[in-house]
């Protein structure tokens, strides 16, 4: 594995400053969306215009919004319907705004990813963006007493359907096995010398640490994908060389009540960003960089292995 050091300057704003006025009504209600500015920075580094990005967990379809906007074409799969409406909406608003691209939705379970897709789709995905479910303490919003003319706060938007099926509700153990066989139906997908960027954190659970980047790496390795990079993708902004951080008011809760306990907790700042590779006989495993400016202006290497 190649070892990296890069950092993916991905929050200059927070992440409802990057959805606005690009997600249709109830999209906020996610528990779990993947971050805007994450998706776009992996899409930018591992795509050219015209290419195939699939998310097989896609959820309210930020991979495939942010995908459309950038001129590619966007393949998505989600297992509750409700979030599955919502991203074909999503994908169908973003691919009439940009003008290019086509984006797909099927509902179903990841681990048929290729009983659900298109056939002719089949090895030529050119990116894989996805995020396992994890980590309840993570997720959800606030709403005041203002909001609710009740006494204190109330955490809303922070939890999966009722469907035990659905791996968010599922153990960790059983969620690694789930994963890894998503992530062999992805390298199925992907044509050789595609990408797979998965994105990930470790939580606690009553006290205890869950490596579940390491996991998610051992579990990419486990489906057959190679392991090329590992970055930080960053969930706090930055002004004046210092990080502005955003955490959520049940993180910050979290993180004082695990400190009154004696366990050394922090507010997580960043997303573990796990590269994987797909490499095959006709693949040398060599990848070529060549500098795209971002969205700042600045350079950031992008992967060619054609």
């Amino acid at each position: 594995m190649t070892r990296s050091s890069s950092v993916w300057n991905t929050a200059p704003t927070s992440a409802p400053a990057q959805r606005k006025g690009r997600y249709v009504a109830g999209s906020a209600a996610h528990p779990a969306k993947m971050h805007p500015g994450i998706a776009t920075h992996a899409i930018r580094t591992y795509t050219r215009p015209g290419d195939l990005v699939l998310d097989p967990m896609c959820g309210i379809g930020t991979t495939l919004v942010e995908a459309l906007h950038l001129g590619r074409n966007a393949l998505g799969v989600e297992y509750e319907p409700q979030w599955a409406t919502l991203a074909s909406l999503n994908a169908r608003t973003a691919a009439q705004e940009s003008g290019t691209g086509t984006g797909i939705v099927r509902c179903g379970d990841a681990r048929r990813l290729t009983n659900l897709t298109p056939a002719a789709m089949r090895g030529e995905v050119d990116l894989v963006v996805t995020s396992p479910p994890y980590g309840p303490s993570v997720h959800g919003q606030v709403r005041s007493s203002r909001e609710t003319g009740e006494p204190g706060v109330v955490k809303k938007d922070f939890r999966y359907g009722h469907d035990r099926a659905n791996l968010a509700h599922v153990s960790t153990a059983h969620l690694l096995e789930a994963f890894t066989t998503i992530l062999a139906q992805c390298r199925t997908m992907l044509r050789l010398g595609g990408m797979a960027v998965v994105t990930t954190r470790p939580w606690r659970e009553r006290g205890e640490l869950i490596d579940l980047p390491s996991a998610v790496l051992a579990a990419g390795k486990a489906a057959g994908l190679v392991p090329a990079e590992r970055c930080v993708a960053l969930l706090a902004g930055i002004r004046d060389g210092r990080l502005v951080t955003r955490p959520s008011f049940f993180q910050m809760k979290n993180v004082r009540d695990a400190r009154r306990q004696g366990i050394p907790l922090s507010v997580v700042q960043h997303e573990d960003v796990l590269i994987f590779t797909k490499l095959g006989s006709s693949s040398t495993g060599k990848v070529r960089h060549r500098p795209e400016p971002d969205t700042h202006g600045r350079y950031c290497a992008r992967r060619e292995a054609r």
